[in-house]
């Protein structure tokens, strides 16, 4: 399968970067460990796009990371083989704000 590229949007890359920044204040090495699982995330929907279905009528999906609670929000540009994240946010934020 073809890998397609994966671009952050502004507002995504606002987000990673806060995250990160409150993990490392709770505790020594764990934003680290944040941006890691992101970053493996990232790369598996990179490999595979579709895993995960379209919500709403947008065309956004979600991907869950494993150990922290957060989702991945995304929408692939077949053409250009790319994917947008358009938003990194922790779980206990309401999702229905992407309809």
């Amino acid at each position: 399968m073809n890998q397609y590229s994966v671009e952050l949007i502004a507002d995504a890359e606002i987000e990673l970067s806060d995250a990160f920044d409150w993990y490392n204040e709770k505790q020594s090495e764990l934003g680290n460990r944040f941006f890691n699982e992101v970053s493996s995330s990232l790369k598996r929907i990179s490999d595979n796009p579709f895993k995960f279905a379209v919500k709403y009528e947008n065309e956004l999906r979600f991907a869950p990371l494993t150990i922290f609670p957060y989702l991945i929000c995304y929408w692939i540009d077949e053409k250009l083989k790319t994917i947008f994240v358009i938003s990194i946010f922790h779980t206990s934020q309401n999702p229905d704000k992407f309809k």
